[in-house]
């Protein structure tokens, strides 16, 4: 219990292991160490992290990254004194703090943190982290996919993961992609010779496997009693396959393969063989009080034939993760298409029956094989994930810049058709095109189960496969619980004739009422028409935020039509945005906006407001903010402001306003600093004049043309920080203006 003034002076020569010793004495005696951290930051990671002005603990921040630094080998803890203390073991000691970790390249992550000696480090991420993220994966080893299967299986079933995105992944290895993909939806075939169970998995396992297989045991035993074989035949008249499915219900457990300890199917002439247990060592063969050995079950394996092309073996327990190296690929591959072994069952549609399109398909069912996700030889399909049981999974899946072909699409499809846990859903730049349909149908499937949470969908690609206000009403109408939906597009895709077959036309369909409060759209140069808006708009009473992206407007008076139906649908709406929306003729449009009386902020982004206006268009705008006592946040960026307007627009702030504006935005406005310099000092008078009452608090000033004269910039920033926050860049505007230049 050091004095405080005597503290404050040792804090800055401790270890980092002796500082996080002392976080408890320096809260008590009202000593912030942030500082502290902030300094280690700067030397010892050497680099400006990104978003720095929104940290709000440094110890945080430097325990997570010195981890993931550590853990990839991109930092030596003898580089630096404060680190190298004998006592201080980098991953243990950091690993509680981490909530967020990325896994890259061949994943040389997964293999450490899977080793025996970083166990507990192990468990501590298991109760910390929250984000798992993997960037730039390759190919990898049978023995890397090994840790990674563990890894998952602790972070995500037995932890607290609850988000998993992907990123950058051009050519994807689909064996590695669909494990990551089906682990996170909660599966991992714990119980047969895939992997050993987990001692976890074997503790709530215990109690309802012991009663489990004796009361199905009980059940064949009473079978046996009551008649003979030829009897038992006819109380069991399934076919092969589903009298194997009889059989595995009784040796299964609810967290199990329908595999785990079956015994082997006539392995050997000299009798049956001996299994290894998890632990390695031998378990007994069954005795004839066992249920494995019982009489029935006996004549039940017999009459059982084996699966054609596979061959009949013994499946041992192993003492490592797997007992065949061939096993985890024959898990992957049977997940993406032939849904055997009790994970996936294969549903066949009636041959020669074409499979129905996601529109019209039965309710809670699957991705049926359609055009844009057809099984590549065989009957058309679909998989039901019925039969598995499955564990814990995660809330948020995102897959960016990761190509994704039918066959992954059938799968993930199929996952999310029972994905109950999962609320939010990124697909972006995904190459989908026609599979879009396919990922529809899962989330058809899934909107019709009662415990479904997911609430937030986007999904954005180059090409559209169709209109994007026909896919917006195809979502809807599949999918009415959703909260956000956002859907963006860069270009149309010009083959023609490039519609699922049979799927009657989305613009038709049905939009029941919605749930949506946030409706996020980028046509890829699409004409913006009212008349295919307005049905989601009437369905959708909730809305609250509307974001139009690259629209082209048809005609003059679209944008009045549009407005009107805001106007007469949406009672709730707070936020609208267009993105490089040409409004240069619509300034009545304009003002209109700037008058009502429920939005509370509106976005004009890049949408030449300036290009053909007077200078009394800027004043009306003025005016009209003035009066407006609703609105909140004002964003103008790239609009061609300049000095001239940045400076009138300051008058919205004068002492006759009733504005209630405390977000400005002016980024990419073409700013120089004495236009910023001016725009402050009359912005002060402003306030002087009001006495200081003010309700402005944060000023966007991104990429405009403050390097021109740094020492008036610095000023101009330095007085407006005293009035409100500013979010700035050091933006080079001379190699801005040669790329233009480059372009043209």
């Amino acid at each position: 219990a050091l004095p405080g003034h005597l503290l404050r002076g040792l804090l800055p020569l401790l270890t980092i292991f002796r500082l996080e010793r002392a976080e408890g004495a320096a809260r008590r005696a009202g000593l912030s160490t942030q500082p502290i951290w902030r300094q280690l930051w700067d030397d010892v990671m050497k680099t400006r992290p990104p978003n720095s002005e929104n940290i709000t603990c440094w110890r945080k921040k430097f325990l997570e990254t010195f981890f993931s630094n550590v853990l990839h080998g991109v930092l030596d803890v003898s580089s630096d004194w404060r680190l190298n203390d004998h006592h201080f073991s980098p991953l243990l000691h950091s690993s509680p703090h981490v909530s967020q970790l990325t896994l890259c390249n061949m994943l040389q992550g997964a293999v450490e943190l899977t080793a025996e000696h970083n166990h507990k480090v192990l468990e501590n991420l298991a109760g910390s982290l929250r984000t798992l993220k993997f960037q730039h994966l390759l190919s990898s080893d049978q023995t890397i996919r090994r840790s990674l299967v563990l890894l998952l299986h602790r972070l995500i079933h037995h932890g607290s993961v609850s988000q998993v995105s992907m990123y950058s992944w051009p050519v994807p290895d689909t064996v590695l992609l669909l494990l990551i993909l089906s682990m996170s939806a909660g599966f991992w075939r714990s119980g047969n010779a895939l992997t050993y169970q987990c001692g976890l998995c074997r503790e709530e396992d215990k109690a309802p496997r012991q009663e489990l297989v004796q009361e199905r045991a009980e059940r064949y035993c009473d079978a046996e009693r009551e008649g003979s074989d030829g009897e038992n035949q006819k109380a069991f008249p399934e076919a092969p396959a589903e009298a194997d499915a009889h059989l595995n219900s009784v040796l299964s457990v609810p967290r199990s393969s329908p595999l785990q300890n079956q015994p082997c199917e006539e392995a050997s002439s000299e009798g049956p063989c001996d299994h290894t247990s998890i632990q390695g060592g031998s378990s007994p063969r069954c005795g004839p009080g066992q249920p494995s050995c019982h009489p029935v079950l006996r004549k039940m394996r017999r009459r059982l034939k084996p699966p054609v092309g596979r061959k009949r073996r013994c499946l041992r327990w192993s003492r490592g993760p797997y007992a065949d190296p061939e096993d985890l690929y024959d898990f992957v591959f049977t997940v993406a298409r032939e849904g055997n072994s009790g994970l996936l069952e294969k549903t066949r549609t009636t041959e020669g029956e074409n499979a129905e399109n996601w529109t019209s398909s039965s309710p809670g069912s699957p991705c049926t094989g359609h055009a844009g996700c057809k099984k590549r030889g065989g009957p058309a399909g679909i998989f039901s994930l019925k039969a598995a049981h499955r564990f814990r999974s995660v809330s948020t899946l995102e897959l960016f810049s990761i190509p994704l072909t039918g066959e992954t699409c059938r799968t993930l499809s199929n996952l999310l058709s029972s994905w109950v846990s999962l609320e939010n859903l990124v697909l972006s730049y995904n190459g989908l095109d026609a599979n879009i349909s396919c990922i529809l149908s899962g989330l058809r499937a899934l909107s019709r189960h009662p415990d479904c949470r997911l609430r937030v969908l986007r999904v954005s690609d180059v090409f559209s496969h169709m209109p994007c206000m026909e896919l917006v009403r195809c979502v809807l109408s599949a999918f009415p619980q959703l909260h956000t939906l956002s859907v963006s597009f860069d270009l149309k895709n010009q083959l023609e004739g490039n519609r699922p077959e049979g799927n009657p036309g989305c613009s038709e369909a049905e939009i029941p009422e919605s749930c949506l409060e946030q409706l996020e759209i980028r046509f890829p140069r699409e004409p913006l028409h009212t008349t295919f808006l307005l049905p989601v708009l009437k369905a959708s009473k909730s809305l609250q935020q509307l974001s139009l992206d690259s629209a082209t407007l048809p005609c003059s008076q679209e944008l009045g039509l549009l407005l009107e139906a805001l106007k007469e649908c949406t009672p709730h709406l707070k936020k609208l945005s267009f993105h490089d929306v040409n409004l240069a003729e619509h300034q009545k449009e304009v003002l209109l906006l700037l008058q009502d009386p429920i939005l509370q902020e509106i976005t004009f982004s890049f949408c030449r407001l300036f290009e053909s206006s007077t200078a009394e268009f800027l004043s009306e705008i003025i005016n009209t903010v003035k009066r407006n006592s609703t609105l909140k946040s004002l964003k103008l960026p790239g609009n061609r402001l300049g000095n001239h307007r940045l400076v009138a627009l300051a008058d919205i702030f004068s002492e006759d306003s009733s504005s209630s504006l405390c977000q400005l935005d002016v980024s990419s406005n073409c700013i120089k600093p004495d236009g910023l310099l001016e725009f402050t000092k009359k912005l002060e008078g402003h306030i002087q004049q009001r006495g200081g009452q003010i309700q402005f608090t944060y000023l966007r000033l991104f990429q405009n043309w403050l390097d021109q004269d740094a020492e008036t910039a610095q000023e101009a920033l330095r007085r407006l920080k005293a009035v409100c926050s500013v979010v700035n860049d050091s933006w080079d505007s001379s190699q801005a203006f040669a790329d233009y230049i480059s372009v043209m």
